[in-house]
């Protein structure tokens, strides 16, 4: 008989008591008494939220933030709740829309003119802080009018919970490197995907949903709410977007000019530590360097970059208390909508200039530097190495004293894979769900009535492989990554003339989203739908030989073609191939007309020369 024990008994049989990974083995705590502790009210309030009841050490179910949200909306005109989709364990995923206007219609606020910030927190449900911090802003722009110029300036969509599924996935024991609140939800949906690894294949519903409410409400400013992992430092709250470098240098430049100097102010003030968004070259040794991470499309901000949405990442530093965290994200979104109120003329019109860039070639993929640029302060706190009684080796330990020291910096910033922008893309029909999803994302997909024949440039792979999770993403190579089996191969053009049936579809890239486009199309980038595994078909050969076929017909081959045999010849010089039967008839085999001429051939054709 297998014997199952459930979590509780677990942890009973190894004598942890509740709150133990929580709380006792984490690193010391710096006190902290902010000046944003007064925009809590206090638990009895009739306002109150869930968690200001609790005094900021719990964060609501699902079940009492819908019934919070919908008293409040009850109480006021400004607040209309709706949904933008459903989980797949059948939960709404709720939105509040915040706007004076009656008529809170996508196209009435598009008519308005006011801006309009899409914010959404719970993407990974452990890292809740932002539907708490966003529960009390709506509260003081309505009910409690502390806030009410805001609502008269922009208007605000609010998700508080995008991954409904881990969201209810609720216990002490989500995050043991997080400090509360009391219970978190998990990182991934009822399919344990990654929400936030899902922007460019569209594979869960929450992240369809989201990109569907992106293209319909036109947002502003789009920002994503994270609790961090990692290393210990002063910070308690960091953000950060791709820089001028990427894919939208005006929106990037827009960012650094207006909200990230009011948000620090804002929150310097407040008695908080605001930082840059960073990530160590070595957490044990953060003097050697800091990294600024450039993400690919597969992330928020990596995606609102490649589609010119101004796109904010925010991570909370996971040491830090909860209602320490929470009141700063709270702060951070108030800055936000009054930098947006303020200059979102000029935003638009960074937005407009990024869209109609047409960059060539175009950058798929970044590296960094050989060696640092550039350095930053860091406020750090103290660390030492001491030697693991459980595992013999160095484990770092955090002091929790404040050091201050220069570091070097390392920007994200150097391409390690580009490709010249073509005219566009030719999808045949077989390949139809890869229209569709473009589709999904806004992109202009034309489909032909007709057959057409074209001279296009078509890549062959070679040297194709299977493999897990990215390198330089994780230090894990699993079996598989988020669902799929992705591909690496070497990719090589070719021109030729190709045949398209009628119900192809043609890709233009002259159209906003046209970079978007190429980094879902283009095999070199690490978010092209080929590397995420949606052409493994391409890969497996359906026509072989046999041996007493194929010998006579080398044989043959060998006497009438003397440079072809002299090749031979030198191919068995290497050792492996003499002594392999197989291999050295399917030398001969791939120099036939027998051989499947489209084994390998990525179907997606580019055009560089507008047809006739």
């Amino acid at each position: 008989m297998r014997l199952i024990l459930s979590a509780a008994a677990v942890l009973a049989a190894c004598s942890l008591a509740p709150g133990f990974a929580a709380e006792a083995v984490l690193p010391p705590l710096r006190p902290w008494d902010g000046a944003s502790r007064s925009l809590a009210v206090s638990p009895d309030h009739p306002w109150a939220t869930p968690t200001e009841v609790s005094e900021l050490t719990a964060s609501p179910s699902y079940e009492e933030t819908m019934a919070w949200l919908a008293r409040l909306a009850a109480q006021t005109p400004d607040l209309e709740i709706g949904s933008i989709g459903g989980s797949w364990s059948g939960h709404p995923i709720p939105m509040v829309i915040a706007s004076a206007l009656t008529d809170k219609s996508p196209e009435a606020l598009a008519a308005d003119g006011r801006p309009i910030a899409l914010v959404h927190a719970g993407i990974h449900a452990g890292e809740i802080d932002g539907k708490d911090a966003g529960m009390m802003l709506l509260r003081d722009m309505t009910v409690l009018g502390t806030r009410r110029d805001l609502l008269e300036q922009a208007h605000l969509l609010f998700i508080p919970i995008l991954n409904v599924d881990g969201h209810e996935r609720s216990s002490p024991y989500g995050r043991m490197n997080q400090r509360g609140p009391a219970r978190t939800g998990w990182r991934t949906n009822a399919r344990n995907l990654n929400l936030n690894r899902d922007f460019a294949k569209l594979e869960t519903p929450g992240i369809r949903a989201l990109v569907a409410a992106i293209e319909r409400w036109r947002p502003d400013l789009h920002v994503d709410l994270h609790v961090t992992d990692g290393v210990d430092f002063q910070y308690d709250i960091t953000w950060g977007y791709n820089g001028p470098h990427a894919g939208s240098p005006a929106i990037a430049g827009w960012l650094d000019a207006h909200l990230t100097p009011a948000a620090e102010r804002a929150l310097e003030a407040a008695g908080h530590v605001p930082g840059p968004l960073f990530f160590p070259l070595d957490e044990a040794h953060l003097e050697r360097g800091l990294i600024e991470w450039t993400a690919p499309p597969r992330f928020s901000h990596g995606y609102g970059d490649a589609r010119h949405l101004p796109s904010v990442l925010v991570e909370n530093h996971s040491l830090k208390p909860f209602d320490q965290r929470v009141l700063g994200t709270r702060v951070f979104l108030e800055s936000v909508l009054r930098s947006l109120a303020a200059d979102h003329r000029s935003l638009r019109e960074a937005v407009a200039a990024d869209r109609a860039r047409r960059p060539d070639p175009l950058t798929l993929d970044w590296t960094l530097p050989d060696s640092p640029e550039e350095t930053h302060r860091l406020l750090g706190i103290e660390s030492r190495q001491v030697v693991s009684e459980i595992t013999g080796g160095l484990v770092v330990e955090w002091t929790g004293r404040p050091i201050t020291r220069t570091v070097p910096w390392l920007t994200m910033s150097v391409p390690r894979a580009s490709a010249s922008r073509p005219v566009a893309y030719w999808i045949p029909p077989a390949w139809g769900e890869i229209a569709e999803r473009l589709r999904m994302h806004g992109i202009t997909v034309e489909q032909w009535p007709e057959a057409r024949a074209l001279d296009v440039e078509m890549y062959r792979l070679s040297e194709t492989a299977l493999v897990g999770q990215d390198a330089g993403i994780a230090d894990q190579a699993n079996a598989v990554f988020e669902g799929r089996a992705r591909v690496r191969a070497t990719a090589t053009l070719e021109r030729r003339r190709e045949s398209f049936p009628a119900g192809s579809f043609r890709v233009p890239t002259d159209q906003p989203l046209g970079s978007l486009a190429m980094l879902l199309l283009e095999p070199d980038s690490p978010d092209s739908f080929l590397q995420w595994g949606y052409f493994l078909e391409i890969l497996q050969r359906t026509e072989y030989f046999e041996a007493y076929v194929m010998e006579p017909t080398a044989r043959r081959m060998m006497a009438e073609d003397p440079e072809l045999a002299a090749a031979f010849r030198a191919a068995l010089e290497d050792p492996a191939f003499a002594a392999d039967p197989r291999r050295r008839l399917e030398w001969f085999y791939e120099k036939t007309p027998w051989l499947d001429e489209r084994f390998r051939l990525y179907p997606v054709a580019r055009e560089t020369d507008t047809p006739k």
